[in-house]
């Protein structure tokens, strides 16, 4: 919707074109109030939106004034609504969504109510970018095989989501093939200002990947969110949020000609995280930010994940509408969010200090001149001792972006092979490029031969591959060493996160670098390197050949980027991107308004999530003799609770596959069957690398306390529930760190887990847990599970009063006799109607059953 009817603030809409009179818009300065002057560019999207949706009802009056109010309330917990203007999901994701929409419309009919009221009323784009795996690398026809291999392996998914294509409005698919979610949004997907209905409004946004946030460089606010959260905004229902604080990040100087992107965004990222900016909006301005391109920009909001703030946003300004215009956008476009903008005092002179608005405390202030010298060493800092050196390299979704990175691992390569320099044999090598514009510009600018001579580098397929895990298998000899000789391996990664376990189970050794970097280490073979005093290689002849003599210079890099990155090469791309591939064309989809499930599949699956649900609310109940089935330390991360990569083949998911009659090689991943929850219930906690207390050990098991043995942690979960035992998790601090993944939640659902109890909580897997019905509970400050000397073996009971107010305290009960109070972690009051519907997809339910 662009508007809201009956809106009381309908006398601030006016024409943005006094000639075109049917072209409205909502102009915040007529509300003539001088606090809008100095609200920050990002508190305005908040506004705009607050305004635009006051019905007086979802969106009230009073929200409006708080947010107005912003420099007071920031630090009050008030809480407001928002509604996005869309919502972006990538298949992962989004199969599940929508497996739970097909569910949701069967539930909605046996309460008596209409099932199509369950239909995306907010737009949604979902890019299919999570499925395809590094099956084949080194060779010619490389991404033909990996992308048939995707087709045959996830046929049942993408028809499925074909169905919801044509069963659902609102929501767009764009095919397999086509890049990662990210890159998409910004070259294709953004409109930056909405032209709707005869409205113009902000773009903005939330999705379900936790870097949604890369968005924000292009001044598109947005952020990442629960999967369940994400489809009740699909569903018209706003986000209920605390009105955050705003940090105000200052940017001067000029970056020196051997510094890459990349070192840019690592520098920004590590001390952002020493400015502690958790849970805040960081705003950027001075006139630093006109140094940095659009990939800049995009990338360090991308890292918000990493130094912990919900949105990193940088207001458009001429250089995001040159960005525009140079991936292809329409002149007219460009026009009308040039006015609109300037109309509501949302563009940004990034060298005018009359537009500085009021930010939270005193602004940070960076300076982006480094020395000289190659400043990139700084992205390893740990030393270790490594029997085998393995380097997996792929281009993640931070440097898929950038024109001038991926030119300079061109420009890289073809200076090493003119030295006679190649990558070594052992190193597994992938290029998956975020859109099919990247290899345009490769090819045509004659630096992707170069490449596959250094080390065959070709284009293996085009999504989130190596970095969500998909990186595909190592040679078994490789394997055996490794697991042999109990080496420490070692990924590099140009991307964004790479913990150990996450590119693949096999390496442990784990580092970030920009991609140049990156084919440097595949160069060298070792990551025990120091390049400025030590040679990259020797060539045949015996000469030493050292980093800087094969580094290019920005000079160098953008003298290419100007002649071939061009306007034409993107508009080329994305004219046909949602109908390029044959393949996706050719699915035949049903389309029934109700989903027939299949029960014989093991791809897709009715969950089990509104089983028995009536109209009456439940009163909470006391969580009474629960058993913890996991003592978790710090760090926790959602590749831990919920992997995403492989299926191993002893793992309990692995024996459910194969008593319905599949192999190992039809496993596929935990990612591409979160379609079905039977396989994703015995997911859960299924990481190799995860470690337990209870065993003092890296293993996917649990000790089931009642007759102490040793079990997979599902077969543990399922012995408890079939006794009536509720069940609880123990943690440290950052708690659900990592990727935004709903069956982190979900999946601790299904295995009985009533709450979780933790030092402190991510963002967004908090949400989560709130959404399936899942307490949060957070230890008091100064409390740990040893200064209370709690093992895990107790019995706990949680007491849940009768009437629930946001963040209050419960007192916990252990059969020791010992209590101690922890904060319950709902924050507000539209959480508490969730937990009381027991989450918030029932909440809908029942609300879309009404009449």
């Amino acid at each position: 919707m662009s508007k809201a009817l009956n809106n009381p603030f309908q006398h601030v809409v006016e024409p943005l074109d006094p000639e075109d009179p049917k072209q409205q818009f909502f102009n915040l300065f007529k509300l003539g109030d001088s606090r809008y002057d100095r609200l920050p560019f990002s508190i305005r999207v908040l506004l705009e939106s607050a305004v635009r949706n006051c019905d007086e009802f979802l969106v009230k009056s009073s929200d409006v004034e708080s947010i107005l109010n912003w420099k007071q309330t920031q630090a009050q917990t008030v809480e407001v609504p928002f509604r996005p203007a869309r919502v972006i999901l990538q298949d992962f994701t989004g199969v599940p969504a929508v497996v739970d929409f097909a569910a949701m419309r069967d539930a909605v009919m046996k309460l008596g109510g209409d099932p199509e009221k369950i239909n995306p009323v907010c737009p949604a784009d979902l890019v299919i970018d999570h499925s395809i795996q590094v099956d084949f690398n080194r060779k010619t026809d490389s991404l033909q095989k990996n992308q048939d291999l995707e087709f045959d392996r996830n046929r049942e998914r993408f028809q499925f989501l074909k169905w919801g294509s044509k069963a659902f409005r609102n929501m767009r698919i764009i095919p397999p093939g086509s890049g990662i979610v990210h890159q998409v949004n910004l070259e294709y997907l953004a409109r930056v200002v909405f032209n709707n209905d005869g409205f113009f409004y902000p773009d903005s946004l939330v999705g379900t990947d936790s870097h949604t946030t890369m968005i924000d460089g292009l001044g598109v606010l947005g952020w990442g969110v629960g999967g369940i959260e994400a489809e009740a905004v699909m569903l018209g229902q706003p986000i209920s949020m605390v009105l955050p604080e705003v940090v105000g990040y200052k940017l001067h100087g000029t970056p020196e000609k051997l510094i890459t992107s990349t070192d840019i965004v690592l520098t920004v990222t590590k001390h952002l995280r020493q400015v502690g900016v958790v849970g805040k909006f960081v705003e950027f301005f001075g006139p630093g930010v006109l140094q940095l391109s659009i990939a800049d920009r995009a990338t360090i909001a991308n890292m918000c994940p990493e130094y912990g703030a919900t949105a990193a946003f940088f207001p458009v300004d001429d250089v995001s509408i040159q960005y525009l215009a140079q991936t292809g956008r329409d002149v007219e476009k460009l026009a009308y969010i040039t006015k609109y903008l300037k109309s509501v005092g949302m563009f940004r002179d990034y060298s005018d200090i009359s537009q500085d608005p009021d930010f939270t405390l005193v602004s940070v202030n960076i300076i982006l001149m480094f020395l000289g010298k190659m400043p990139v060493f700084v992205i390893l800092t740990d030393t270790i001792l490594f029997g085998l050196i393995l380097i997996q390299f792929s281009f993640c979704k931070n440097q898929r972006l950038y024109p001038c990175s991926l030119l300079a691992v061109g420009l890289l390569a073809k200076k090493a092979i003119e030295c006679g320099l190649s990558v070594k044999p052992y190193i597994k090598t992938s290029l998956s490029p975020g859109s099919g514009v990247v290899t345009y510009y490769l090819k045509e600018s004659g630096v992707m031969d170069y490449l596959f001579q250094l080390g065959y580098f070709e284009v293996v397929g085009y999504g989130c591959m190596t970095c969500i895990g998909n990186s595909g298998p190592l040679p078994e000899p490789v394997v055996e060493a490794i697991t042999q000789g109990d080496l420490v391996a070692a990924g590099i990664l140009s991307g964004n996160r790479n913990f150990e376990g996450r590119v693949h189970p096999n390496t442990r050794a784990n580092y970030l670098a920009s991609p140049p970097l990156v084919i440097a280490y595949a160069i060298a073979g070792t990551v025990r390197i120091d390049f400025e005093t030590e040679p990259i290689a020797t060539n045949s002849e015996g000469k030493e050949i050292f980093l800087r003599d094969i580094w290019p210079t920005r000079e160098e890099i953008q003298a290419v980027e100007k002649i071939f990155v061009i306007p034409s090469m993107f508009k080329e791309v994305y004219e046909k991107i949602e109908k390029v591939n044959e393949r996706w064309n050719s699915l035949v989809a049903p389309s029934d308004k109700l989903y027939t499930w299949d029960h014989q599949s093991t791809y897709i699956k009715s969950p089990p999530f509104f089983s028995g649900l009536t109209m009456k609310l439940q009163p909470p109940e006391s969580i009474t003799d629960a058993c913890v089935l996991l003592n978790l330390g710090d760090s926790v991360t959602t590749d831990h609770i919920s992997p995403a990569g492989n299926i191993a083949r002893n793992s309990t998911a692995a024996r459910y596959l194969t008593n319905r009659g599949l192999t190992p090689r039809d496993y596929n991943s935990y990612g591409s069957r979160r379609g079905n929850d039977a396989v994703m219930a015995r997911g859960t906690f299924a990481n190799i690398r995860l470690f337990n207390k209870f065993l003092n050990k890296q293993a996917p098991q649990t000790i089931h306390l009642p007759t102490g043995e040793t079990l997979d942690v599902f077969d543990a979960a399922e012995r408890y529930q079939q006794s009536g035992v509720p069940l609880l998790v123990l943690a440290g601090k950052e708690y659900g760190s990592g990727s935004s993944r709903d069956w982190a939640a979900k999946g601790p659902f299904l295995l009985g887990i009533k709450a979780v109890l933790a030092e402190s909580y991510e963002r967004i897997h908090r949400s989560n847990l709130v959404g399936m019905g899942v307490i949060p509970l957070e230890y008091l400050p100064g409390n740990t599970a040893d200064s209370l000397g709690l093992t895990g073996r107790e019995r706990y009971t949680i007491i849940i009063p009768k009437h629930l107010t946001p963040r209050m305290l419960v007192d916990v009960q252990l059969d020791t006799g010992k209590t101690f109070q922890v904060r319950m972690r709902f924050d507000t009051d539209v959480e508490l109607a969730y937990f009381h519907h027991g989450g918030i997809l029932n909440y809908m339910i029942r609300k879309m059953s009404e009449n």
